[in-house]
This record gives structure tokens, sequence and C-alpha cells, in this order.
């Protein structure tokens, strides 16, 4: 009963959280608002002065009033790049059109069931948490790809679609720096590391396998977290699903002998595509390798949307062919078309976040906000662990103000490193504490990128989901991830483990 009443009073919580976000206007029109709103603070905070020293050039960043001419013209001019350059819809688009063709092939469905009638019950969820860890390798395939299928999964198991989602997207982006595989932001983080370390030793370098040790653990823990805070937290606050379901979502039926001949061919177009991806990787002077034969900078990591159009599309093909549901071109092209009809509510929900992010990039506010609260946290004079989580918790909080990885690193780098250095502390530490808080606050952050996305995929099962819906679902991972990450990084430190290759934990001061 105890336990029953526990999870009563955090779900009535939850509930209050999504029904006041929720009462606020359309996520579109409250994108727009925020972008009226900074044009707003921007002429304010302009006026009154407001500006703070850049930590790594000593420049002054000052708010700039985007009312003044110039920046009035950039605002009306710049409107349709905002959106058009706007990261995500383009990866979006791309990976939709193949996954989408895939998807009308049946062959998404067929393996989905087999998903469903291999596995036990059980282990659904670890399995889907899990994925989404591992699909960060892929940069962002896992927003466009795993979250919706996550729903579908849980459909075809009976359970409630949105919950699937939750347990998918918790992966993808609350475990965004853990993984088994090293992913295209570990040298990306690394490169900005070095460069901040080397305003203390100029020519000390941060290797991009410094955090490998840390997050292949946090993997594991994490997948076990979000299983964790799935069933026991979000899943009985949804119960049962009783809106609508298409017929073929609901059915789990066995493979046909032409679905299994469908499968088959995509199997063996799967292997002769992955080996020839194989075939330019592994030779040293492999045609599809980076600059300096490097794998981490080759196309197929910077190009992976581009791989998983041909790779999905391929597949759908020869799988539609051997199924019969293709019987020509025109069958192909229109199974496209109709994937693209389902982006219509992201592609409006993009216009205007397009323009709100833009606008506070412009106006220096979130510059201005990362550097003040930097400078509140390095006024206090406390030990090492204190001070590595307060700097955890200082990253996640500005990561609800700036959505880019990269854009805050650059930022926080140049401030923290060199201080935690001369206090004896490496750069691969600082790099670790900055990662997980990263990480933790993705998933209730609306300047994340792919915010958006995860609400119009939610919007398909709930008419009335707003952004309230997202960040009351997904609260409760963030919370625990922070805890079980926190306590990991303090046990670590404790026993003085490398955090990775040439990873160390202190810095001869």
């Amino acid at each position: 009963m105890k336990k029953k009443r526990k999870i009563s009073l955090l779900g009535g919580f939850l509930n209050s959280v999504e029904k006041v976000v929720n009462a606020l206007p359309h996520p579109a029109l409250l994108f727009g608002i925020f972008a009226v709103t900074v044009l707003i603070l921007s002429a304010i905070f302009s006026s009154m002065g407001v500006s703070v020293a850049h930590p790594g050039t000593g420049e002054e960043i000052r708010v700039v009033n985007l009312f003044e001419k110039e920046h009035l013209h950039e605002i009306i001019t710049k409107m349709v790049s905002n959106f058009t350059d706007f990261a995500p819809l383009g990866i979006v688009i791309v990976a939709m059109l193949g996954i989408g063709l895939a998807e009308r092939s049946g062959l998404i469905n067929a393996l989905i069931r087999k998903l469903v009638l291999a596995a036990p019950a059980k282990l659904l969820t670890f399995v889907l948490v899990f994925a989404g860890i591992m699909s960060n390798m892929a940069s962002s395939v896992g927003y466009v790809l795993l979250v919706p299928l996550g729903a579908v999964i849980f459909i075809a198991a009976k359970r409630h679609p949105i919950v699937g989602m939750a347990a998918a997207f918790a992966g993808v982006s609350g475990g965004y720096s853990a993984n088994l595989i090293l992913g295209t932001i570990d040298p990306l983080l690394a490169g900005l590391s070095t460069e901040a370390a080397q305003i203390i030793y100029p020519t000390y370098v941060v290797n991009p396998t410094a955090n490998y040790y840390f997050m292949i653990v946090s993997t594991f823990i994490i997948a076990i977290a979000g299983t964790w805070v799935t069933e026991k937290i979000v899943a009985p606050r949804f119960g049962e699903y009783k809106g609508e379901i298409d017929e073929d979502d609901k059915k789990i039926e066995k493979l046909t002998k032409d679905e299994k001949k469908g499968m088959r061919w995509a199997l063996y177009v799967s292997l002769v595509f992955g080996g020839i991806l194989l075939a330019g990787l592994i030779p040293a002077d492999g045609i599809l390798r980076g600059e300096e034969g490097s794998l981490l900078k080759s196309p197929v990591l910077k190009g992976v949307v581009e791989i998983l159009f041909v790779w999905a599309a391929l597949c759908g093909i020869v799988y539609g062919i051997a199924t019969k549901k293709f019987k020509n071109d025109s069958d192909v092209m229109n199974a496209m078309a109709d994937s693209a009809k389902s982006l219509g509510a992201y592609i409006v929900l993009v216009f205007f976040a397009a323009q709100f992010v833009a606008y506070f990039n412009w106006s220096n506010l979130g510059l201005v906000i990362a550097v003040e609260g930097a400078n509140g946290i390095m006024s206090l004079n406390l030990g090492l662990i204190p001070l590595m989580i307060l700097f955890v918790l200082l990253s996640g909080l500005i990561n609800l103000v700036m959505g880019s990885a990269s854009a805050k690193w650059a930022l926080l780098a140049p401030i923290f490193i060199p201080m935690f250095m001369l206090l004896g502390y490496s750069p691969e530490l600082t790099q670790v504490c900055y990662r997980i808080g990263d990480s933790v606050t993705n998933i209730i952050s609306p300047m994340m990128s792919f915010f958006a996305l995860i609400i119009a995929f939610i919007q398909k099962y709930d008419k009335k989901a707003g952004i309230g819906t997202v960040v009351a679902t997904m609260m409760p991972y963030s919370f625990v991830f922070f805890i079980v990450w926190t306590l990991m990084l303090v046990l670590w430190l404790w026993i003085g483990l490398p955090l990775g290759p040439a990873g160390p934990l202190t810095y001869p001061a």
C-alpha cells in the first residue's frame, strides 16, 4: 500500500505539471510567443547595458537589441533561411523518406512483429532504452527512427504507446553521452577540450577515447535506470491506452511466406550494403575513410543520415517487391510521398521554433546567461566532489536555454577546464561532468532541437498533448538519471578509476 501511495502522489504531481504547462498555447504558437519575448528582452537588457566578458578571449559580450535597424532587417530577410537552415529539419525529412519507404512497404511492421513475438515481454523496455542509448553513435537517428518505433512496439505488446516512446526517448536523449561505441560527439568535444586545456599547457591533448570507460559503464546503468522509471513511474501513470489504434498496429500475426522471403532479401541487401561500407573503411587507405585515414572523421559517420536513407530505402524496395506491395516505380514514389505527409505538423512547429532559436542566438541572451551562471559557481570554494556535482548541475541548467552540446562546451570549456586544471583536476574529468549534465536535462529542454518532433509524435496518440505532456512524462527520467549518474561519478572518483584510455582524473597543478 505504501508503494502505491508513493506512485499516486508522484503521478498527481506530474499530472499537475502536465495540466499547467499544457494550459499554455499550442506549441507552435508558444514558440512564436517565445520569439517575440526574446525581441522585447533584447531591447530591455541592451538598453540597460548588460554584458559579460567572454572567458576565452576577454571580448565583451553585450546583449544585442534586435530592434535596431540592421538586426530588424536581418529578422525580415532571414526568416526563410532560419527555417530551412534549422539543423533537424533536413535530417528528419531525408531520414523519413527512407524510413517511410521501409514502413509503407511493410518491412518495419514485420520486423516489429518478429521482435515482439521473439523477445520476452519483461525485456522489451530494457531493450528499447538500451537501443536508444546505442543509437547515439549514429547522431540523431534515434530521434527519427526509434522514438516512433517505441510506440508501435508497445502497441503490439498491448501497452500504452506513449510509454514506449518515453522509454525510447529516455535512452536516445537522456542517455546521450553513454555508449559502447565511440560516436561523432566524442571527437567534437575532445577537440574543444584540447583547445581549452592548451590555455594552461600548450601541448596538452584530450583524446576522443578519454571518457570511454566511464561511458561503457554508464550505458548499462542508464539502461537499467530508464527501465525502472518506465515500469515503476511512467507506465502506472498512463495505464491502459484507450485511444484509436490502426488495425495494422493491433495485429501480432506470424510472418507469412512472402514476408519471410522479403525479410531474407532485405537481409541480403543489408549484408551487401554493409560489406561495401566495410570495404571502404577497413583498409588504411580506404575510399570511405576521412582525413589522414581517420575512421571518426569518415563520411560514413558524418553522413549517417544519408547512409540511413539509402539503406532503409533499398531494404524497403526489395521487401515491397518480394511481398508484391510494390509492383512498379509509381508505387515506390507514392510510398515516399505518403511518408512525407506525416511531417506536416512537425514542419509547422519547426518554422516557429527556428525563429525563436535564431533570435535567442542573435541577441546573445544565451551566452550572457551561461557566463553569469559559470561566474557564480566559480566564486564558490569547494572540494572535488561538491564542485563536480555543482558543475553537473550548471551544465544541466544551461542545457535548458542552449540546445547545442558543442556550442555550450565551446563556451564552458575555456572557463572550467583551465580553472580545474589549476586546482589539480584533469580536462577529461571536467568533460565527463559536462556530458552528464548535458544529457540528463535533454529530455525536458524545449531548446533541444528535436523537442518539437517528439511533441508531434506524441500527438498522434494524444491530440491534446503539448509541451507539458513531454515535460511531465520525462521529468522522472531526468531526476533519476541525475541521481544515478552523479552517484556513479562520486563512486568513480572515490575508487580513483581512469575515465578512459589516456583519461586521468587529476592534473599536476
